[in-house]
Parts: structure tokens; sequence; C-alpha cells
């Protein structure tokens, strides 16, 4: 009954949420095929306290953007994975780093805590503080666990890349966005937006139909 009860949750979670995160634990899990491209960011080492904690905060922060500033945008919302995975594997290559799911989900909580700067956060009821200090707190908690702070370091870095070009240089004097979800996206990923001038025909009307 327990697992039907977490089964039933998981399956109310967004899309992009509940398939990364699947992707995560079935990847980690059967260690399959480490070395692709892809998959480097689904591995977070074998099982064990280190993976568990990666896998809530992938959990909980990728979900609260996608329920919160992605609402309604799930097309922008993979076209954020894309660009980062692209610019943490050019990066990674230059630092040697292989394995870079962690570091994405440095970016994820980095993201957040921008867009949710009022947020007060109790990290494991040890400290309590805004939500932008969260990406620190977690890369100094990543290195107690003796883990690299360099992969930390690098989803910070394409975190901030993200949010200034996404959030902050559009809103500059002459500035505008430049990262722009590919059009086979939206159309693949977001409902059709309804034409704000369309009148229904009078049988599409509630009420009696007029003759």
């Amino acid at each position: 009954m327990a697992w039907q009860g977490l089964a039933t949750e998981f399956l109310q979670v967004p899309a992009v949420t509940r398939t990364y995160t699947a992707a995560c634990v079935l990847t980690t899990a059967a260690v399959f095929q480490v070395w692709r491209l892809i998959t480097n960011f689904l591995f977070f080492g074998p099982l064990g306290f280190s993976f568990f904690f990666n896998m809530l905060f992938v959990f909980r922060y990728c979900r609260m953007l996608e329920e919160g500033s992605f609402r309604g945008r799930t097309a922008d919302f993979v076209f954020m994975f894309l660009f980062g995975g692209l610019l943490m594997t050019l990066l990674g290559l230059l630092g040697s780093l292989f394995f870079l799911g962690q570091a994405l989900t440095a970016m994820l909580v980095y993201v957040w805590s921008r867009r949710s700067p009022g947020v007060r956060v109790n990290f494991f009821g040890l400290l309590t503080f805004q939500a932008p200090f969260l990406p620190w707190a977690l890369m100094g908690f990543s290195m107690l666990l003796g883990n690299s702070i360099l992969v930390d370091l690098l989803g910070i870095v394409v975190g901030h890349v993200y949010y200034f070009l996404e959030d902050v240089f559009p809103n500059q004097p002459g500035g505008k966005r430049l990262l722009l979800t590919p059009s086979f996206l939206k159309l693949l990923l977001d409902a059709p937006e309804e034409d704000p001038n369309y009148r229904p025909l009078p049988e599409e009307q509630p009420g009696p139909v007029q003759q």
C-alpha cells in the first residue's frame, strides 16, 4: 500500500521533474553507460547517503522551478536543461570533469534561489538563511561529504550565466533576450495558446442556441 501511495504521489509531479528524477535513479542503480554525454548528467555515484542527498535536492528544486517560474512553460524549462547541459559539458571537458549530475543539481538550486530571494530556507534544521545563500551552503555540505567543490562551482557558474542571460540582461537598457527556445520545442511540449481575439460560434456558446 505504501508503494502504491508513493507511486500515485510521484505521478502527480510535473513531467520534466518526474522524468529527470526517474532517469537519475535508474541510471545510478544500473550504472548504465555512464560515459555517454547524456547519462553523465544522470549518474550520482554509488547508492549511499550522497546519492540520496542529491536526489532530494534534484526532486525538490526541479519540481519547485517547474511548478513555479516555469509553470506552463515546459519548453522553456527543457531548453534550460539543454543550454545548461551543453555549457557544462564544454566547461567540464576543460576541467576534466566527466560526471555532471551534481553540477546540474547546483544549477537548478542556483536558478531557483535567485528567483526566490525573499524565501527563507531551513537547512536540515541547523541553519536558516535567505534563499540566495543556499547554493553556497550546499557546496560547503558537499565538501564535508568528500565531494569535489569544482563540480558544484561549475553548476553555480552555469546557473548564474543562465540567470543573467534570462533574467538580468533583458531588463537592462538596450538589453534583450538572447536565449530563445526553439519553436519545435514549443510545438512539442507547450499547449497551444488561445487566440485572445477568438469568438466562439453561436452554437459553441453556453445557453440556448439562437435559431
